[in-house]
């Protein structure tokens, strides 16, 4: 049986209905810690395949695993809707002592990936659109959450990355910048919160099977092997054995780091 390490905290988890989001919210659930399920949409667990709601999901990982949790809706590019979910999650389990901001990815203003989703031809509403669910719902939601963490002096802060951070891509031109841009401000926020005794890490995915990812590209069926080779598509448990180390004991001391999780596909520094 899993050590519950987490009992007695309480994990906010946005963007938790489906996917990597999810399989964060379960981690932390198993290892005894409640969770805030978070999603933009009610019905967002399903729009790539799924029939759960999002009320669905948050009572299935509460039963599962013996923790309290509770749903919230919010935009997240939206300071007063962030504010809004905080207080109503203190208020309803407690202080927040995880936060993992997962919500986000390369998303056009009408759903689904930017098209077209190149350097020159991206259209602005979809340029605003990326930049916005990624940059700056990272920007707002940590700092909702960090100035509670600074008066508690505690706390674990996990945003998302991604590997096009790192690497220039004519075709996720806006989301790599996103992202890259949340990547600085997650270390910048690691540097001013290191007297408060407040971790902030990053991790950076690469290609991995959530059920949006294998709904919006051609994936090669060689690449969704599981053993044998790292050269293929990893899975949202090898992503999610990550964020447990941010949350729990072994991250006590490991501040302001950034943990590329695509089985060896960028090697260099940094």
């Amino acid at each position: 049986m899993t050590r519950r390490m987490l009992a007695g905290q309480v994990a906010l988890v946005t963007g938790a209905g489906r996917g990597l989001g999810r399989a964060f919210a379960e981690r932390l659930a198993s290892l005894g810690a409640d969770v805030v399920v978070h999603g933009m949409r009610e019905n967002g667990p399903s729009e790539y395949g799924g029939t759960q709601t999002l009320t669905d999901v948050t009572r299935a990982i509460g039963e599962a695993h013996g923790v309290r949790t509770i749903r919230k809706l919010a935009d997240l590019t939206r300071m007063d809707e962030v504010e809004r979910i905080v207080a109503e999650s203190t208020a309803e389990l407690g202080p927040i002592d995880i936060l993992v901001h997962n919500a986000g990815g390369d998303i056009a203003a009408r759903g689904g990936k930017p098209d077209p989703n190149d350097v020159v031809n991206i259209a602005e509403a979809d340029v605003r659109a990326v930049l916005d669910r990624n940059l700056l719902s990272t920007v707002f939601v940590c700092q909702a959450v960090a100035r509670r963490m600074m008066e508690r002096k505690r706390g674990r802060i996990v945003t998302l990355g991604s590997v096009a951070a790192f690497k220039g891509r004519t075709n996720a031109s806006i989301y790599a910048t996103a992202k890259a841009g949340a990547l600085h401000f997650s270390r910048c926020l690691a540097d001013q919160m290191r007297p408060y005794d407040v971790t902030v890490n990053v991790i950076a995915p690469g290609d991995t099977r959530t059920e949006r990812f294998l709904n919006t590209r051609a994936v090669d069926p060689a690449r969704l092997v599981e053993t044998g080779t790292l050269d293929r598509i990893g899975t949202v448990d090898e992503v999610a054995r990550v964020v447990e180390f941010f949350a729990g004991p072994l991250g006590a001391f490991v501040s302001g780091q950034v943990i590329r999780i695509d089985g060896g596909g960028q090697l260099w520094p940094g």
